[in-house]
């Protein structure tokens, strides 16, 4: 069965789930989880705690919404409907353009991984030959592309799994070759909290960048075979397994080398998970490893590749887009949307070709931003979301959020206060002097275009 806008449901239960961890396993826990640990150091472990439970409130908040609202465009449509037409048009090009510039993070971060293997290879070569790959993927009709991501995002689930047994062992009784670690590492080198709380605080910053893409499971809600019963379970199942897989990986990581040597200064052109292969001397195991992580960044650049395609075609079934980006392929994908998503491709390739050692945190920093945003405004949607309903005399929804408004009022503070600290995070700065600026022209933006007029507004029901 199609839905209103013309996209297939095609997608089911299983694939919601690997899609929400394959747009959320990426360089955010493999790559970016050396620059929390330079910040926190063995606290990083708590930091890894505290910021599920954030992406758990956020996770709970949007299946509760999005079950009683499976539409195109997801939390965007949702909060044109309850916090009126400006807030629909702003969350909505604000989370494509972050996606768009994560979309190239990733794929420069899988360039970076290519380089572990042929270190004088230019990293702009990598970074097209990947943009091509993940563009031929999405241009197929979605079912392909939900069983392709599937398989895709099993692989690093797998990959996880093996390497927090193995580090398991290694801490415990050892490897051929390797002695036991045990656990001396958290408390050694000044302390399991090196930098004090200011420095856990920090690394929260980049801690919460590994849970980005859990929104992914609502904006499937439109394509999913039956999203009442999908989303919630998918939504749950995300969550609980992403939390659980980053906490023992990051533990396991911080346990077998000492939080001095993963870090080395924030670096990112080598992930901490091929630095644990490495130590345990292991180099085949290390060769392996970077070639999951390299497939775990191309599957998070997929799926977001996949979320802008889809909010774009959102934005253009409102009239908030052009036309020509909400056409349809006769396979049911929107190739036009696809297309004007495909420039953080572009980006990516001419960034990493610019400034190689800079790239990753150019791109880095100013996703984070839009990023933080946006989950500031779906809480605050879902805040309208229960008001209105229980106003209007409406059945509330089938799901809901644990604590309620308490616990979501609790992550808007804690969000805002994280993105209050990337003003203290160097590399972070200029993501304000980019941010600010890109909110106010989104506004203008829209003012001209509602009154321009023509605009599609969403049912009230």
């Amino acid at each position: 069965m199609d839905n209103e806008t013309g996209l297939r449901r095609r997608l089911t239960g299983r694939q919601l789930t690997m899609i929400g961890l394959g747009g959320a396993i990426g360089t955010g826990l493999f790559l970016g989880s050396s620059l929390a640990i330079s910040q926190a150091g063995p606290a990083t472990i708590v930091a890894y705690v505290i910021c599920a439970g954030v992406a758990l409130v956020i996770g709970w908040a949007l299946a509760e919404m999005v079950v009683v609202h499976p539409e195109a465009g997801a939390f965007g449509v949702i909060a044109h409907r309850y916090l009126g037409p400006w807030a629909g048009f702003v969350v909505r090009w604000t989370y494509w353009t972050i996606q768009v510039i994560a979309i190239g993070g990733e794929v420069i971060a899988a360039g970076i991984y290519v380089q572990f293997w042929w270190p004088s290879l230019p990293l702009w070569l990598p970074v097209t030959v990947f943009s091509a790959v993940v563009l031929i993927t999405n241009a197929a009709a979605v079912k392909l592309f939900g069983e392709v991501e599937y398989w895709f995002a099993m692989i690093k689930v797998v990959a996880i799994v093996v390497f927090i047994l193995l580090g398991v062992v290694l801490v415990t009784v050892g490897l051929p070759g390797a002695q036991a670690t045990g656990v001396s590492n958290l408390t050694a080198h000044d302390g399991f909290l090196p930098n004090g709380i200011n420095g856990l605080f920090l690394a929260m910053v980049f801690v919460l960048f590994s849970y980005i893409g859990t929104e992914v499971v609502s904006v499937t809600a439109a394509e999913s075979e039956n999203p009442t019963r999908d989303i919630p379970r998918a939504a749950r199942r995300m969550v609980t397994r992403l939390a659980l897989f980053y906490v023992l990986a990051i533990a396991v990581v911080l346990t077998v080398v000492p939080w001095t040597t993963t870090a080395q200064g924030g670096d990112v052109t080598e992930s901490p998970f091929v630095r644990v292969f490495s130590a345990a001397g292991v180099p085949a195991a290390a060769t392996i490893m970077n070639f999951v992580v390299l497939t775990a960044a191309l599957s998070s650049a997929n799926t977001n590749l996949y979320l802008t395609t889809r909010m774009m075609h959102s934005l253009a079934a409102h009239r908030y887009a052009p036309a020509w980006t909400g056409r349809l392929s006769a396979s049911g994908v929107p190739r036009n949307a696809l297309a004007l998503s495909a420039l953080g491709l572009a980006l990516a390739a001419i960034v990493s070709a610019a400034s190689e050692s800079e790239a990753y945190l150019a791109l880095f920093g100013v996703s984070v931003f839009g990023a933080l945003v946006v989950w500031l405004l779906i809480l605050v949607t879902h805040h309208a979301f229960r008001r209105t309903r229980a106003a209007q005399g409406l059945a509330p929804s089938p799901v809901r959020l644990w604590g309620a408004p308490v616990t979501s009022v609790v992550v808007m503070l804690f969000l805002a206060a994280v993105l209050v600290s990337t003003l203290f995070i160097e590399p972070l700065r200029p993501a304000w002097w980019a941010g600010v600026p890109f909110f106010v022209i989104v506004s203008v933006v829209y003012a001209v275009v509602s009154r321009r007029g023509g605009a599609r507004e969403p049912s009230r029901t």
